[in-house]
């Protein structure tokens, strides 16, 4: 989130407008995974403020970890994995992602109330 209090976000080519994030390479610490990914997916440089929480999908075993961020540096730049970057107001941003989940994930990190939060699917 950056001193306007807008969200960061990435149009995939798939899931359509997301958080930026991806995979944990080996030897890498979760945090480390997220200033990598962020970068990568936006071009942006951020510096990590909060641990929010973990969404888990149990089939998949996949674990999502929740950070939330704020810009350091670089400009937003597109990438194979984003055909599109940008800062967008909380409410346009809700809009904008259309995955249920992911949107959840959004609500849940800016809402400190719920921190930290664990949730299975």
């Amino acid at each position: 989130m950056n001193e306007e209090n807008e969200l960061l976000l990435i149009k995939g080519p798939r899931r359509g407008w997301e958080m930026p994030g991806g995979q944990v390479e080996e030897g890498e610490s979760l945090k480390d995974a997220a200033i990598r990914e962020t970068k990568e997916e936006s071009g942006i440089d951020v510096e990590i403020l909060k641990f929010c929480g973990i969404f888990q999908n149990v089939e998949r075993s996949i674990c999502n970890t929740l950070f939330l961020a704020k810009p350091i540096g670089g400009k937003p730049t597109t990438s194979p994995e984003s055909l599109e970057v940008g800062y967008f107001p909380i409410d346009k941003a809700l809009e904008m992602v259309t995955v249920s989940n992911f949107r959840q994930r959004i609500e849940y990190c800016l809402d400190e109330r719920m921190h930290p939060f664990y949730v299975a699917f």
